[in-house]
């Protein structure tokens, strides 16, 4: 439905045309917000002020509390699959900061969650105004694993549009570069895949579900099109799904916006 009025652009315009036609055909939740402003233009997701468990999303607010602490440097760090706790079995690798963003590596964050205090998730959180995990968290809530860390839909897709503000800022242009590569080779290349006039920024999560159906987890997809200078934000939330399945169908909505 229609939410807070704004003054979209006519790509914006387009976007809320397909997804009220579209949505309601899928298993799927959307906010849909104004990049410059970040009010919401349209959405189809019951209690998307609630704070629920958002995965890995959160994994550039905690890449930022880090960087606070360490002069705005992000280590490489080494992947070894899931020996090494990571949702893909085959390692990858040594990562740098923008590669861990693009392929949504567990085992990095856990590894840099390891230095990052709740102090400082609370002072990254207060600046983005999303919900903190709390004062006993441990580092793989600061990963995004598990339900700890509840934050509201609505407020993460907001932080994203001051991430994206930021971007001149130390330490966030390497995170929207990941998002990037993203769309290209990482784990939101569905949207990418389906693109073919623009290119976009993309972060990926997966999540226990919190709602009715249940089912073990929900797979979330962010966007930020276009890349360059961002006219929308649109998070989509898919049943019982992984975050980069949920990419799917996020890149087909958005090739039919392109049109």
């Amino acid at each position: 439905m229609p939410a807070q009025s704004a003054s979209p652009t006519l790509f914006a315009q387009s976007a809320v045309k397909i997804l009220e036609r579209d949505f309601p055909k899928t298993n799927a939740s959307f906010l849909l917000l104004d990049a410059s402003a970040g009010i919401l233009l349209a959405h189809h997701w019951k209690d998307y002020e609630k704070p629920i468990p958002l995965g890995s999303l959160v994994k550039p607010f905690t890449a930022l509390a880090y960087a606070s602490a360490h002069n705005f440097k992000y280590p490489k760090l080494e992947c070894k699959g899931k020996a090494g706790a990571c949702w893909q079995d085959r390692p990858h690798g040594t990562l740098d900061l923008t590669s861990a963003i693009s392929v949504s590596c567990n085992a990095y964050f856990r590894q840099l969650a390891q230095s990052v205090s709740a102090e400082q998730i609370a002072q990254v959180a207060h600046d983005f105004h999303i919900e903190s995990p709390g004062e006993n968290s441990e580092s793989q809530t600061f990963a995004g694993l598990g339900d700890r860390w509840q934050i509201s839909p609505l407020r993460m897709a907001q932080a994203y549009v001051e991430l994206q503000r930021r971007k001149d800022h130390p330490g966030v242009s390497e995170i929207l570069q990941g998002m990037r590569q993203s769309a290209l080779r990482g784990t939101g290349i569905s949207v990418g895949h389906h693109l073919t006039h623009t290119k976009a920024l993309v972060k990926t999560g997966t999540a226990p579900c919190t709602h009715i159906p249940w089912a073990p987890a929900d797979g979330f997809t962010l966007v930020l099109l276009p890349a360059d200078a961002p006219e929308i934000v649109l998070l989509v939330r898919e049943h019982s799904v992984t975050g980069a399945a949920a990419a799917e169908l996020v890149g087909k909505l958005l090739r039919q916006m392109e049109q």
